[in-house]
């Protein structure tokens, strides 16, 4: 394999650094190696790409002084740790002090490969969530309030920036939480009409006997309760855009005058008798194919027809794979501010587990995947064993690290229980070492 990024390793005794030199050089991976923290200090910059991997006992400088050192740089810079035989408390320390992860010497060849390929993809992810937030200077910038490097994504930037500027009505199709409000808002902001108000309705949200009167207004005393005049929501948006979620719930008596309304561009408040002109660009959304609708006869198909001049399918997260840890780290962040928390690590398992779900509730679930991670709480992902499309099946098996990782804390377990949760008698029922299992049971989260 050839990595992206390098990897700097620190370490005072020469035969350590050749021996994992020749280890990363065969592996493809850019290595440069240093005999104490002070000669490396000087290569590490803020938007370095590329992770540490430093001995804890080091003459002068140990490694959690340079970890303390490095994180002054960039809390983001990955420092993996290597501690020698009984220094188990030491890692604890690093850990708690933000070290990446830890190994103990000599680490086995493959374990140091692997938690550098994660550290590396950690960093890469790192770099490219704060790329994107630099753009949100401007708020203009579609690349910054759509996030995602796939091709569905940048599909769908392509497409909506050539209809912002073109002043037609645009019907959205996509599943809930995809983001089709923030579609929506995109084609506003990008176009002719920033400059007047974006106002959304959701129709799904609406008793059906108040429809007309959000839409369209009533003039005072049209029914019991309208004591004053008011303007309905496409008054509102004169000169701007309205945006109709969930357009499928409209009653069909409604969308018989919405229809004359795009037709004409006027309205007639609810109880009144003047023809009030409007202009306003409507953008209607939908999670399903209003030809589905039209064909039950719950959807007008002369109105489908009106709304279908520009149609734009919004991709479901599970179709854009390559965006999952991109979009939640953002997330992450974003949370990590709100609720004053510190970001919490995501472990090859999480993100295993994440990348192979399917999403239901696509970038509004991810979202609250991430501020449930940020909160320490559990992750409720029960429904990836069971969904999937009708016409493709979705295989959410646990992959062979999982099943491992999930034996071994069954075994732990029942040890503890077995042993009256004695940490000695465990350790020897198990024949391993106290340390081991110390470390075994901060790994797996038990008491």
């Amino acid at each position: 394999m050839i990595s992206i990024g390098e990897i700097y390793l620190v370490d005072d005794e020469e035969e350590i650094l050749h021996a994992c030199r020749q280890t990363f050089e065969l592996e493809g991976y850019s290595i440069k190696t240093f005999s104490s923290a002070d000669s490396v200090l000087p290569h590490i910059r803020e938007g370095w790409m590329g992770a540490v991997i430093t001995d804890v006992r080091m003459p002068g400088m140990d490694g959690l002084g340079l970890l303390a050192e490095i994180r002054k740089i960039s809390i983001a810079i990955p420092v993996v740790i290597l501690t020698g035989h009984g220094d188990v408390s030491m890692a604890i320390e690093a850990m708690h002090s933000g070290a990446y992860d830890f190994l103990e010497k000599p680490a086995p060849p493959e374990y140091l490969l692997d938690v550098a390929r994660r550290a590396l993809e950690t960093r890469r992810l790192c770099l490219e969530n704060q790329s994107l937030k630099l753009r949100l200077a401007s708020d203009s910038d579609i690349e910054s309030r759509i996030l995602g490097k796939s091709t569905a994504v940048l599909d769908l930037r392509r497409i909506l920036v050539s209809l912002a500027v073109i002043d037609v009505d645009t019907l959205l199709i996509g599943e809930t939480g995809v983001g089709k409000e923030l579609a929506a808002n995109c084609l506003h902001d990008l176009g002719n009409r920033q400059s007047c108000k974006f106002v959304p309705l959701n129709c799904g949200a609406i008793p059906s006997n108040l429809v007309e009167s959000e839409l369209f207004g009533h003039e005072r005393g049209a029914f019991t309760s309208a004591s004053n005049r008011r303007i309905g929501k496409i008054e509102d948006a004169q000169g701007g855009t309205l945006f109709l979620d969930e357009i499928e719930s409209m009653p069909l008596d409604i969308q018989v005058k919405l229809l004359r309304t795009l037709q004409e561009r006027v309205i007639e408040r609810v109880g009144g008798n003047q023809m009030i002109p409007v202009n306003f660009r409507v953008i209607a959304a939908s999670k399903i194919d209003l030809r589905d609708a039209v064909q039950r006869g719950t959807f007008r198909e002369d109105l489908f027809y009106r709304l279908n001049v520009a149609r734009v399918s919004i991709p479901p997260l599970r179709q854009r794979k390559d965006d999952i840890m991109l979009v939640l780290r953002y997330f992450i962040e974003v949370m990590a501010k709100r609720f004053q928390r510190s970001e919490p690590e995501i472990t090859s398992e999480i993100q295993h587990k994440l990348e192979n779900y399917y999403w239901p509730g696509n970038v509004r679930e991810l979202r609250n995947v991430a501020q449930q991670l940020v909160l320490g709480l559990e992750i409720d992902l029960a429904e990836s064993t069971s969904r999937g499309t009708p016409d493709r099946p979705v295989n959410f098996e646990p992959g062979l690290d999982e099943l491992v990782q999930r034996y071994e804390k069954g075994i732990i377990t029942a040890a503890l229980a077995l042993n009256d949760g004695k940490i000695e008698k465990t350790a020897e029922t198990l024949n391993i070492p106290r340390k081991r299992l110390y470390l075994r049971m901060q790994k797996f989260n038990l008491k």
